[in-house]
């Protein structure tokens, strides 16, 4: 059985589309901390490989870090040359997450349950294997940016 340890993925700037697109990018993470950015595509290959391939057995965790660390202000710096805008960054609590996740409508079960996955991310998360050769994935994130959030964005 293989685990995979993903870093965090492109589409989740899907969420914040419409602030995105008026020039922001919102989160609860810390604006200057790198993290993993990875394409879900990428993610899909590694999968793919680690199915089929014949050479491994019982338990394995392959973590999957896409090409670099970014912060999420490197990351609005990216998006902002893909779309030909201008995005800033803004930092947000976990109450104002909370807040606006309530408003869409899951349970209280589920809003804490992202509340507190992002904290931990935010808090504490250190990646199970190092970036190397084997964790590494190829796709960019302003390679990702100007053709599938630019396409969607165009639609």
């Amino acid at each position: 059985m293989t685990h995979l340890r993903c870093g965090y993925f492109f589409t989740n700037l899907l969420f914040d589309l419409e602030s995105i697109l008026a020039g922001t990018l919102t989160t609860a993470m810390d604006v200057d901390r790198p993290l993993p950015w990875v394409a879900p595509e990428d993610i899909a290959a590694v999968a793919t490989a680690r199915s089929l391939s014949s050479d491994w057995y019982g338990r394995h965790v392959q973590a999957v870090h896409g090409p670099e660390d970014l912060s999420f202000r490197e990351v609005a710096a990216v998006l902002g040359e893909a779309l030909d805008r201008s995005v800033a960054v803004r930092q947000v609590s976990d109450d104002d997450v909370r807040a606006e996740l309530r408003a869409a409508g899951p349970t209280p079960q589920q809003v804490a349950s992202i509340v507190d996955m992002t904290a931990g991310i935010r808090d504490g998360f250190v990646p199970e294997n190092p970036r190397e050769y084997t964790t590494t994935t190829p796709t960019t994130l302003a390679g990702w940016a100007r053709t599938r959030l630019k396409a969607v964005c165009d639609a």
